[in-house]
């Protein structure tokens, strides 16, 4: 399974109060979402009325494929002109493949004291 994250760093002009901050985030999160259908969260930044830190995420079984979703989710938040995209990270992750859970073994049952 690939995995990937991407940290979004906004600073939005002209905001003078937190309320008129989270309007724009909302604004941009929302778009976001229905756009690329990508899990998106505010991450950082919170308490303060021009910075906005929002982390992206997206799986999928192609690396390819999920770094470039999360590059065009990236580039539509710039292009929204709601905010000046300050930074933009991005991580591709491969995480292993493991065999599926079996109630069965006494080796999977999730208690130490009967684990080998």
């Amino acid at each position: 399974m690939i995995v990937g994250a991407c940290v979004v760093e906004l600073h939005i002009h002209g905001c003078q109060s937190l309320k008129a901050k989270r309007g724009v985030v909302r604004s941009i999160v929302q778009r976001v979402r229905n756009r690329f259908n990508l899990s998106v969260a505010e991450v950082g930044g919170q308490d303060t009325w021009q910075l906005a830190v929002l982390g992206l995420a997206a799986a999928g079984s192609d690396a390819v494929a999920v770094r470039r979703v999360l590059e065009r989710a990236s580039d539509f938040v710039e292009d929204l002109h709601l905010a000046e995209v300050t930074s933009v990270d991005f991580e591709v992750l491969d995480l292993p493949e493991e065999e599926p859970w079996d109630p069965d073994d006494p080796d999977e049952s999730g208690d130490p004291d009967t684990a080998a």
